[in-house]
């Protein structure tokens, strides 16, 4: 498990109709504030502020095909040569990271063949390098 220092971060909230809205960085665009939207918008400025991963090789909540079901992964990080890198699935801090969800990651990556997977809840965080379609735990996440 990786321990998370999360940044000191002061999100963008509004609130319309009666809902509130979370500014996300990357996607440049409010979206409905969830519990996993938190968890999502506090690990993509982790990346960002701690890790320096630059936001511009990030995806967010892209669509990608499984057969001909549509999915949407919740984190993508790109190398620098824009080849998907690093796969983060994110769930509300209430959902326990197991098997369930690291098999959720696992089918988003037969599309993308990334080396690292990443599976969070805010409170807790696993990764794993993924070389030859075996999955080892890592205990840091890696630089890009």
């Amino acid at each position: 498990m990786i321990k998370i220092e999360y940044p000191p971060y002061q999100p963008k909230i509004k609130k319309e109709i009666g809902k509130e809205f979370i500014f996300d960085e990357v996607r440049k665009q409010w979206i409905l504030l969830t519990p996993e939207e938190w968890v999502r918008q506090n690990f993509l400025q982790y990346l960002i502020l701690i890790k320096k991963y630059p936001s511009s090789l990030m995806a967010v909540e892209k669509e990608i095909f499984l057969g001909d079901v549509k999915k949407r992964f919740d984190i993508v990080v790109y190398d620098k040569n824009t080849k998907p890198w690093m796969l983060i699935e994110c769930k509300e801090m209430n959902v326990v990271l197991n098997n369930a969800v690291l098999n959720q990651a696992l089918r988003y990556n037969i599309n993308l063949q990334v080396p690292y997977l990443v599976i969070t809840n805010g409170s807790y965080c696993y990764a794993f390098s993924n070389t030859n379609n075996m999955l080892e735990e890592i205990n840091v996440l890696p630089e890009l």
